[in-house]
């Protein structure tokens, strides 16, 4: 095995006999190890020039960095975390790397690799927007002292990871009672992910909102794709389209709200005086629509915030009080809805 300083705890557990989990507590200096194993492993770590060049477990530094970590395009969304993340890591000094995953990509590498380049690196948290990880993508990170966050968590809530996310239910119900209260009954749901834990529970908002006054929800008004502009383009042509078309959509996302409006203007329609729309997130983009777009503003730079408040937290070696937050959402209205033209019904 090389004398290299570039040593991996791979191979110093190959040439021990022993897991990389064993070789990471010698490392960190975990006392549940006996003593002849630990006397071996650290035989070939000092015969190997290895030296841990990141912050690991137990032994915490101010100068830790955060990695704030996407998968796919960036975007709107995307900016408003990244503007949260920036801000309250800088009031602390605290150095931030944005990394982004193509989508499809696999994501992250080997568990232990990555998480080992992490700390290697001096990452002391990694924050994940609205990703999925694994579980040994969770426990690799254990293992080599790099906390992680999850912000807008694309799965349920899970005890064994830390995220910070909104209000979707309520803001679902919001969204959908406002466009009742304006008289429409004939509301599409036009959504992102399918299987997103965010999506479901702003669909399951809008549906609880017109099972309330006895509104049927009907299949043909209840799509989901992806939150990006395009499939606002594809999914409002298709709403539009429709026998009897909705007067009212309801978008999981400003982008979608945005692609919908564009697909109501190929159709020559008119927003608000013939479509109504409520999008989700209070983007840029909402306030840039034209018109301006009423929709549920989630609090992203404040949720970004928190989770760096979080990290920087775990990182000190502090106890946390919930492994899940969520933080209120707010519908704001703007020029993208109407009261329900009485004629059209």
């Amino acid at each position: 095995m090389s004398s290299s300083p570039r040593t991996t705890l791979a191979e110093v557990a190959s040439s021990a006999g022993v897991s990389v989990a064993t070789v990471s507590k010698v490392v960190n200096g975990r006392r549940d190890v006996s003593q002849t194993t630990r006397a071996r492993v650290q035989e070939l770590l000092d015969q190997n020039g290895y030296r841990p060049r990141g912050p690991r477990r137990g032994r915490p530094t101010a100068r830790a960095s955060i990695e704030l970590g996407f998968e796919g395009d960036l975007h709107a969304y995307s900016a408003e975390i990244i503007q949260g993340v920036v801000d309250a890591a800088a009031l602390s000094g605290t150095p931030v790397i944005i990394t982004r995953q193509p989508t499809g990509a696999p994501m992250l590498g080997p568990p232990d690799q990555w998480a080992q380049d992490l700390a290697d690196r001096g990452i002391g948290a990694f924050i994940a927007v609205t990703s999925v990880m694994s579980a040994d993508q969770i426990a690799a990170l254990a293992r080599w002292g790099v906390h992680l966050v999850v912000i807008d968590p694309l799965e349920l809530p899970n005890v064994d990871v830390t995220s910070v996310g909104s209000t979707n239910f309520a803001g679902g119900v919001s969204a959908t009672q406002h466009l009742l209260e304006l008289g429409h009954r004939r509301i599409a749901f036009l959504g992102g992910h399918p299987l997103a834990a965010c999506n479901e529970a702003r669909m399951h908002g809008y549906r609880a909102a017109l099972e309330r006054i006895g509104v049927p929800v009907l299949s043909e008004y209840v799509r989901s794709s992806h939150f990006m502009y395009v499939n606002g383009v594809e999914g409002g042509a298709a709403l539009l389209g429709l026998p009897v078309p909705p007067t009212a959509i309801f978008a999981a996302s400003d982008e979608i709200a945005v692609g919908v409006m564009e697909a109501a203007r190929a159709r020559g329609l008119r927003i608000p005086d013939d479509l109504s729309i409520v999008g989700f997130d209070d983007t840029q983009l909402a306030r840039m629509a034209s018109p301006p777009l009423t929709t549920v503003r989630q609090p992203l730079t404040e949720m970004a915030r928190v989770a760096v408040l979080t990290a920087l937290r775990l990182i000190a070696g502090e106890a946390i009080e919930s492994h899940h937050v969520e933080l209120a959402t707010e519908l704001v209205l703007r020029g993208s809805t109407a009261p329900l033209d009485p004629s059209v019904g």
